[in-house]
């Protein structure tokens, strides 16, 4: 199961709000790529595929392939807004290894990634 915080639905309807095509909810999935091995990947989208999960968080509707979701289960994703920045904070019990930036993990200790620029 993968949560959001109130702030991460606040933030998602807001985005859905502000689209000029119709949205049905927000695909997370993980991708080969950033310093730890996986990155997130976020993204808006009209519907979900036959083989996806989707998590119902209350106004917003979470789209998860078959391949992101065991490295995503238990994931908590939060919205945060300060004046350094804003943007989303994963907090993923299956990431053994994470990048300083919070964007890419690794789940293998043993695994090694690229250098952060």
């Amino acid at each position: 199961m993968i949560t959001l915080t109130d702030k991460a639905v606040t933030a998602v309807g807001r985005f859905i709000a502000g689209s000029e095509t119709p949205l049905a909810g927000l695909r997370i999935e993980v991708t080969d790529g950033g310093c730890s091995g996986y990155q997130y990947g976020l993204k808006l989208e009209g519907s979900h595929t036959p083989e996806d999960t989707v998590i119902d968080c209350g106004e917003v509707k979470v789209f998860i392939d078959p391949v992101s979701l065991p490295m995503l289960d238990g994931m908590s994703i939060d919205f945060l807004d300060s004046i350094e920045g804003s943007g989303f904070k994963f907090t993923n019990p299956n990431a053994a290894k994470s990048c300083a930036c919070g964007t890419s993990f690794n789940t293998s200790t043993e695994a090694t990634g690229k250098p952060c620029s």
